[in-house]
């Protein structure tokens, strides 16, 4: 029993320590083979170098075994305003979007003055409410006021007459006025059975219908179509690009693949902590089709050249000592291939921004490029 304990154990210990070496080996391996990627990156240098050598002293020596000429195609560096846009997805919002909600308390509905997409005006009647306890209200204290005032006027007429005193007729005065503030607040309580729309704009929702209670959740809702926005969350990494006045072209392709041409006009001060990102506003002219919650394409404008140097972003080849493009220039009676080392900036939309490196005067290999080395023959003619 002993002993066949001890052999499973040995057997465990082998299997871990077969998963541990496996993993060791899988890192050994990646480590190898980038150790292997830099030495032949380095062996094609010097090949390249001696290559390049070899052709030139056998052209010394041997003038008619010269190489035969490289097929390329070549293309002017492009001299150009660049722009560099931030490119993200948003949405289109309201400013001016208000759930009704009553004034006084929650109440039933008697009558419903608007449908669902009707176009409202600032002040129109939307909704009456039920007003029966309040008018009973209204003419019970008419008939008190009616009373009060009766017994005023009698005890002015006794004052004028010298009769009774002159507290009685202030008494009674001060009943008339008591009387009639409390019906000026009761009418104004009234007003409240008396739904509004606050603003002028699309009754985008009525989900309400007579004998229901007018709560405001979620009931009347308006939208003012002329006061649009975009909003857009940027990730936080932007945050020293991004700014306030920061122009942007928004495109909405469910309505047109024409883009607007805005600014942000609200920048958020807090960072979300589970998107790590702060939200943008930025206002939009009033256009037909828009609708809230429709996708927005959003492009900020975070950087421009005037009269940057451009090329094509796939021309520009990497190596252990930075970036480089070949041009074609012209040696004599040939043209040929020359690396020239190039530092570069933004990209953006297949093109590269060189800072150093290139002139507007130079020739780059667009095709054919990776195939070229330093000194060699090309020419852009097909020959027979």
């Amino acid at each position: 029993m002993k002993k066949a304990i001890l052999m499973m154990i040995v057997a465990a210990g082998m299997i871990l320590s077969g998963c541990g070496n496996a993993a060791k080996d899988k890192k050994g391996e990646i480590g190898d083979k980038k150790v292997q990627l830099e030495k032949l990156k380095k062996e094609k240098s010097k090949v390249d170098a001696d290559i390049k050598k070899l052709e030139e002293e056998i052209t010394k020596l041997d003038p008619a075994s010269q190489e035969k000429s490289k097929l390329v195609s070549v293309a002017p560096v492009i001299e150009q305003d660049f722009t560099h846009y931030i490119e993200l997805q948003g949405k289109i919002d309201a400013n001016d979007v208000v759930n009704v909600t009553p004034r006084g308390q929650p109440s039933q509905v008697r009558q419903v003055y608007v449908k669902q997409g009707d176009f409202v005006k600032k002040g129109q009647l939307l909704l009456k409410l039920d007003d029966a306890i309040m008018q009973q209200q209204v003419q019970g204290l008419n008939t008190r006021i009616d009373f009060a005032r009766n017994i005023y006027n009698r005890q002015k007429n006794l004052w004028d007459q010298g009769i009774g005193t002159e507290v009685q007729l202030i008494t009674a005065k001060n009943n008339v006025d008591a009387l009639e503030r409390e019906l000026a607040t009761l009418k104004e309580n009234w007003q409240t059975s008396f739904v509004y729309a606050p603003i002028s704009g699309l009754a985008d929702l009525v989900d309400i219908e007579p004998g229901e209670t007018f709560t405001g959740m979620n009931q009347v809702r308006i939208i003012n179509g002329s006061n649009m926005k975009v909003v857009t969350e940027v990730p936080e990494n932007y945050a020293g690009q991004v700014k306030k006045g920061s122009p942007i072209v928004v495109i909405v392709p469910d309505v047109s693949k024409d883009s607007v041409r805005t600014t942000i006009s609200v920048m958020g001060a807090s960072i979300n902590p589970t998107s790590r990102g702060f939200v943008t506003e930025a206002r939009l002219p009033s256009k037909a089709g828009y609708k809230i919650n429709q996708v927005a394409l959003i492009k900020i404008k975070d950087y421009s050249a005037a009269k940057a140097l451009t090329v094509p972003v796939n021309v520009v080849q990497t190596d252990e000592s930075g970036k480089y493009v070949y041009v074609m220039v012209k040696e004599g009676n040939v043209f040929k291939a020359r690396r020239k080392k190039i530092n570069v900036g933004e990209t953006y939309n297949g093109m590269i921004e060189v800072k150093a490196g290139l002139t507007a005067s130079d020739m780059i290999i667009t095709e054919g490029y990776q195939v070229v080395y330093d000194g060699q023959v090309v020419t852009t003619e097909v020959k027979s």
